[in-house]
């Protein structure tokens, strides 16, 4: 048999009442269910975590070398830009990860012109399925 809850509302005459519904689900059940649920939210808060804060944000300048799409499920751009501080010098590879495609379109036309591209450092993501490096890319500019 159900009884009714009552639920009053303090110095006024408006009453609700509420059907008590048992719960039949065991201390065990809710236990498991939360020791296989805790794991996966915890991995979600954290890589929201380390996607959402940049740990730094700076900008390098060079050309273009190499910019392609990979990926088996998740595609996302990776590039290699060649930094070259004198002519005649070895390059300084930075290699980073786009995931706006069309921020990789900007890039994608300017390739071959020297441009210096913005970027936000995330470090501790924990897949590499939102990029291969910790340096993404949000913005390209052409540099005279």
């Amino acid at each position: 048999m159900r009884h009714a809850l009552p639920f009053r509302i303090p110095h006024s005459t408006f009453r609700i009442s509420f059907l008590a519904v048992p719960l039949n689900i065991s201390r065990t059940k809710l236990i498991i269910g939360a020791a296989l649920a805790l794991p996966i939210v915890a991995f979600v808060l954290y890589t929201w975590a380390s996607l959402s804060w940049s740990y730094s944000v700076g900008e390098r300048a060079g050309y273009v070398q190499k910019f392609s799409e990979k990926g088996w499920i998740c595609k996302t751009w990776e590039g290699e830009l060649a930094m070259v501080s004198l002519p005649g010098t070895m390059p300084e590879k930075f290699y980073f990860s786009v995931r706006n495609d069309s921020v990789a379109h900007l890039i994608t036309t300017e390739m071959g012109k020297r441009v210096s591209l913005t970027y936000h450092q995330h470090r501790g993501v924990p897949t590499s399925c939102f990029g291969e490096t910790e340096y993404f890319v949000t913005g390209v500019r052409i540099v005279e």
